[in-house]
């Protein structure tokens, strides 16, 4: 299968010499009339998540926008997943009673009043203090599961304390077996609900650009460590108790590695490159609870993920930040349906930004969508009060297109509310 790449982003922007936000639109010509993304701080002016990201952009240092946005090598990826969300339109059906409209499903077997979980996603301590405990608290207000990554930096137990949370741990493979043994050990301790390992991440995407911010790894260069004392919110808001650490982690790590991107880089150089459906098999086994295999493209993959008794898959290519000019998860998404059924979990990620995103994914399948950069760009903006926004804005944007789409609950949704 062949695929056209798409290298504008949906949210296509520019920067004007205010800083301000200008979005491209085929409502304006010659700059009339003016669309300028919201970039200032009061976060009830966010109407979009756009928007957010563009309050994250304005708030944050360069290097730290990079990490948040980057992709690997041309970004054909990165593009890939926002091209695959606008290459299906949606088939509205009229004159259907959208007077109530239902937004919750099933996912591991459990009832959530939204179709979205917050997707696992490392170094959020770059963005807020206590980051992880930021999106758990809002992830728990919702409703809906919040995935901590093995790079959060945030203890697991301080997050597993949030109340009310569905509290998911996903796991890098990285050093030697004693080392996930002992962390997929402490997870179940602390009560998580599930385990996602990640299995696209053996070797660390090419992110040329991140790179470029740094004279050698674990050392950025002096402009832009000029550049980030430039942003005075961001230093109180995030570096107040000192730079972060990677609280799960640090105590595997070289006492001589043990910075904050010391030990990022240490970690990223010794993943586990046997990992293999042996290893995801002896996990599956040791873990008493719900299992899920984050990374397949495949619809093969997938199948052989049931076959070893996982309880579900993730379909994702990482938000673009590893293998280069991959297909999306929507791509394989309806050929990975046909394959395990309707029984077995499929949660989707990548590009997801707007509610109609969210309609088109469940429509091709898959039980819920994951939100990583979504929810980041509330935070970066905003802290918790700002991955709330996010969320809110989501739950909007899902209520409003269901009711127009003239589904009266997302239960409803196939791939006949869709056009190619």
């Amino acid at each position: 299968m062949r695929f056209p790449l798409r290298r504008l982003n949906r949210e296509d922007v520019e920067a004007d010499a205010t800083g301000a936000r200008l979005a491209r639109t085929p409502a304006a010509q010659n700059g009339t009339p003016e669309r300028r993304l919201y970039a200032g701080r009061k976060l009830s002016r966010a109407r979009t998540i756009a928007d957010l990201r563009a309050m994250a952009h304005r708030r944050l240092p360069a290097f730290a926008v990079e990490y948040l946005e980057g992709g690997s090598e041309e970004e054909a990826t990165l593009s890939r997943n926002l091209a695959a969300l606008a290459s299906w339109r949606l088939l509205p059906r009229a004159l259907v009673d959208v007077s109530r409209r239902d937004q919750s499903v099933a996912l591991l077997g459990r009832a959530m009043p939204l179709p979205f979980a917050i997707a696992p996603t490392g170094l959020n301590g770059l963005f807020w203090r206590k980051a992880d405990v930021l999106l758990a608290r809002a992830a728990a207000q919702a409703g809906v599961p919040f995935a901590q990554s093995t790079m959060s930096n945030d203890a697991m137990e301080e997050v597993a304390a949030v109340p009310g949370l569905r509290h998911w741990w996903q796991l890098y493979a990285f050093g030697e077996r004693p080392i996930r043994d002992a962390l997929v050990a402490r997870a179940e301790r602390a009560g998580c609900e599930a385990l996602v390992i990640t299995v696209d991440a053996q070797f660390y995407g090419d992110r040329e650009w991140e790179q470029r911010r740094f004279a050698h790894p674990g050392r950025l260069t002096m402009p832009s460590i000029l550049e980030s004392a430039l942003h005075p919110h961001w230093i109180a808001t995030t570096l107040s108790g000192g730079m972060p650490s990677f609280a799960n982690d640090v105590g595997y790590v070289p006492k001589d590695k043990r910075g904050f991107f010391d030990s990022a880089f240490w970690i990223r150089a010794n993943m586990d490159h046997s990992l293999d459906w042996n290893e995801a098999a002896r996990l599956r086994a040791l873990w008493p609870r719900k299992f899920l295999i984050k990374g397949i493209l495949n619809a093969n993959d997938a199948e052989r993920a049931q076959r070893i008794g996982a309880d579900g898959v993730v379909l994702s290519n990482h938000g673009g930040r590893q293998l280069d000019w991959t297909i999306s998860s929507l791509d394989v998404l309806p050929e990975a349906r046909r394959r395990v059924g309707s029984q077995f979990t499929l949660v989707v990620d990548g590009g997801m930004r707007r509610g109609t995103d969210v309609l088109k994914a469940l429509a091709l399948g898959a039980n819920a969508v994951f939100l990583g950069r979504a929810t980041l760009y509330g935070l970066a903006a905003a802290g918790e009060s700002g991955v709330t926004r996010a969320v809110d804005i989501m739950r909007e944007e899902i209520d409003r297109d269901l009711g127009l789409l003239g589904a009266a609950s997302v239960k409803e949704l196939d791939a006949s509310f869709l056009a190619r």
